[in-house]
């Protein structure tokens, strides 16, 4: 299966101020992001993992997940890493009113601007799934869907070694956002082994711009 099937190649045209796919392409910037969390079984193994490599990412929190595990959250920002809102409940959003959907957006940016004090936060919407009326919604209020570039299938319960050799066969360019979820310890251990092979080829790992 291509890491960037013909759904990612067509988002990819859209302008950034709409959805964004990648991040900025200065230099050799891997994009690492989580999804799904925070999970108190998974997220701080992980945390610790990328403080010793000095990566950075950027952890896509589901809100009412933010407020059962605060603790988390603050590790999390105190890390230097960055908030994005993933909805407050990870509902499936094509089955709720345009109105649920925003409350959902605008419920989690509450709970995060109590961590970092930002009005609004980068959101990727559940499963990728973004109605038109959404998509539009963002755009007039000069905010932008953030999706991802490079799928590492890490949710499809596969193992970690296969998963990384995916990933050395078909590698990451600069510039792309790597969709993960701590959710799992299938990221960790997928970048337990990567994480030393990308720095040896000159990457580095900064959150995304806010």
């Amino acid at each position: 299966m291509s890491f960037r099937p013909k759904k990612m190649r067509m988002l990819e045209w859209f302008p950034d101020a709409v959805i964004s796919t990648r991040g900025p392409r200065s230099g050799k910037a891997i994009y690492l992001t989580f999804d799904d969390g925070p999970n108190p079984e998974h997220t701080p193994a992980l945390l610790e993992l990328l403080r010793r490599h000095g990566a950075k990412a950027t952890f896509f929190l589901i809100g009412r997940e933010a407020e059962r595990h605060p603790e988390l959250v603050w590790r999390i920002v105190e890390d230097g890493h960055s908030l994005g809102n993933h909805s407050y409940t990870h509902p499936r959003f094509h089955a709720l009113s345009h109105r649920e959907q925003w409350q959902e957006v605008q419920r989690t940016d509450t709970v995060l601007r109590g961590f970092d004090g930002r009005r609004h936060h980068r959101f990727r919407p559940p499963r990728g799934v973004f109605p038109p009326a959404l998509a539009l919604r963002f755009a007039f209020n000069r905010r932008n869907l953030a999706y991802w570039s490079y799928d590492t299938l890490d949710y499809q319960n596969r193992q970690p070694e296969e998963l990384a050799a995916r990933l050395r066969a078909q590698p990451p360019r600069a510039g792309d956002v790597m969709l993960m979820h701590d959710d799992s310890d299938c990221s960790r251990r997928m970048l337990e082994a990567l994480l030393p092979e990308w720095k040896q080829h000159g990457f580095t790992f900064p959150a995304l711009p806010a």
